[in-house]
């Protein structure tokens, strides 16, 4: 420790703190109003546990929406992969969601196929969650006044 901070502690102790801590003692000894002693390690303590509260609450929320977004993708995938099938029926377009569904560390729900659009229902759990997330697949619909493609 340098001699510049020697000396400033040496000159707190010595001067302002002692007289803070004097100063404390004096009133408190005449019989004065303390209740005020101690009250800012409880404001601490309140103050500490509403943060942890919000910080759990925060955790909460965002493996909830983790959960949300790996069943969206998941639903995603499996629709696209039905519909990828959906020519080839029902049974084996709804397989190859479920595999999908399952490679993805999900399970399918509900898989209907019709025609060319395949709709499926899938869930996925994510720690305390399992939300269950619907998608749609399918070739887009022909748009009125435009020229069919060429191929």
């Amino acid at each position: 420790m340098n001699r510049r901070l020697r000396g400033l502690t040496k000159w707190w102790a010595r001067g302002p703190a002692r007289r803070l801590g004097r100063a404390l003692l004096d009133r408190c000894a005449q019989g004065r109003s303390c209740a005020d002693r101690g009250s800012a390690t409880v404001w601490v303590a309140l103050t500490a546990a509403t943060m942890c509260a919000v910080f759990a609450a925060v955790l909460c929320l965002g493996q909830a929406v983790a959960a949300r977004h790996r069943a969206g993708g998941a639903a995603d995938l499996a629709a696209l992969a039905a519909a990828d099938r959906a020519l080839w029926g029902s049974p084996d377009a709804c397989a190859k969601a479920v595999e999908v569904a399952r490679a993805q560390g999900a399970e399918l729900v509900r898989c209907t196929v019709a025609g060319e659009i395949a709709d499926v229902r899938v869930r996925a759990r994510f720690g305390p969650y399992a939300p269950s997330v619907r998608a749609r697949a399918g070739p887009s619909p022909a748009v009125p006044g435009l020229p069919a493609a060429v191929p």
